[in-house]
C-alpha cells in the first residue's frame, strides 16, 4: 500500500505546470504586446488546467479511498490525509481565483502593470510569479509594512 501511495504522489508532479520557454524580448519591443500577452495567457491557462485536474483527482481519490476503518488509528490517519488534501485544494482554489483575475486583466490589456503605482511589473517577474499584481518595489514595501505592523 505504501508503494501505491508513493507512485500516486510522484505521478502528481510528472509535468511542471510552469515549465515553459522563457520569453525572449527583442530590443525596442513594446511592453505587453500581443506576443507577450499570448505567452502569459498560455502559462496561466496551462496552470489553471493543471490545478483543475488536481481537483478532479482529489474528488476521485476521496470517493475511492473513503472507508470506515474499524481501527481508530487507521481512521485518524485517513482523516488527517483528507484534511491535508482539502487544505491544499483550498489554497489552490484561492490560486485559481488569482489566475482567473490575471486572465481577466489580459483580456482587458491591463496585465503586467503594478496595481499600486502603475509601473511595468516586468517579464521575468511575471514568469516567476504569473499572478503578480505589484512591481518588486511595491511588493517589498508591502512586505516591510506587514513585518513592521503585523
Amino acid at each position: 500500500m505504501a508503494k501505491a501511495k508513493k507512485a500516486k504522489a510522484s505521478k502528481k508532479f510528472d509535468v511542471d505546470p510552469l515549465s515553459f520557454t522563457p520569453y525572449k524580448e527583442k530590443k525596442g519591443e513594446e511592453y505587453m504586446n500581443e506576443k507577450q500577452e499570448a505567452h502569459f495567457r498560455s502559462i496561466l491557462e496551462k496552470w489553471r488546467q493543471t490545478l483543475m485536474e488536481e481537483v478532479d483527482r482529489t474528488v476521485h481519490h476521496m470517493k475511492d479511498d473513503a472507508a470506515n476503518f474499524p481501527d481508530p488509528n487507521d481512521r485518524a490517519s485517513q482523516e488527517t490525509e483528507f484534511s491535508i488534501e482539502l487544505r491544499t485544494r483550498d489554497r489552490e482554489r484561492k490560486l485559481l481565483k488569482k489566475i482567473n483575475e490575471a486572465l481577466d486583466k489580459l483580456d482587458a490589456h491591463e496585465y503586467g502593470y503594478c496595481e499600486s503605482c502603475g509601473a511595468e511589473i516586468g517579464i521575468r517577474r511575471l514568469e516567476a510569479r504569473p499572478t503578480a499584481t505589484l512591481c518588486i518595489e511595491c511588493k517589498t514595501l508591502e512586505e516591510i509594512r506587514e513585518k513592521t505592523y503585523g
